[in-house]
């Protein structure tokens, strides 16, 4: 992966990350995020993939349905947030991926390998973004209150 800072200013940073082909996307941005002490921030991206695991949150079960896409895709459009899961910098994106034939899939992402390449822009916030365990879903949302203060 090649990084830039791109600016700086009262605690805002704005960086372009360019993955190289074969990088798992969720592991190489959450590790630039942990070496960069990010707990913040948003995230938009365009590339391609060779495949993708996508999920589908299930309120019945409380759990994430997983599919997966073995077969080259563009990435349309990314959409996604860093923020402090006790500590670690968790990411949080919703992909839409285009197929071959133009049809689109879409979900909550979960693993993604580039093939040729992903351009991410991720925008730092000077406030923390904090996520809270959610008993009715069993899921860490972020929670406005406790990120506020910080």
């Amino acid at each position: 992966m090649k990084t830039t800072l791109l600016y700086e200013e009262h605690g805002l940073r704005r960086f372009v990350l360019v993955l190289d082909k074969g990088e798992e996307a969720c592991r190489a941005i959450g590790d630039f995020a942990a070496e960069n002490h990010i707990t913040a921030a948003s995230l938009t991206a365009i590339g391609a993939a060779s495949d993708a695991t996508l999920g589908y949150f299930d309120p019945e079960t409380s759990s994430y349905v997983s599919t997966v896409f073995e077969e080259q895709m563009e990435l349309a459009s990314c959409l996604g947030d860093i923020a402090d899961d006790h500590g670690t910098p968790a990411l949080h994106a919703h992909v839409v991926l285009g197929r071959r034939d133009s049809t689109a899939v879409a979900g909550h992402l979960q693993k993604l390998h580039v093939f040729p390449t992903m351009e991410v822009i991720l925008t730092e916030s000077p406030a923390h973004l904090r996520k809270r365990l959610d008993p009715a879903t069993g899921l860490a949302l972020i929670d406005p209150a406790s990120s506020a203060g910080a």
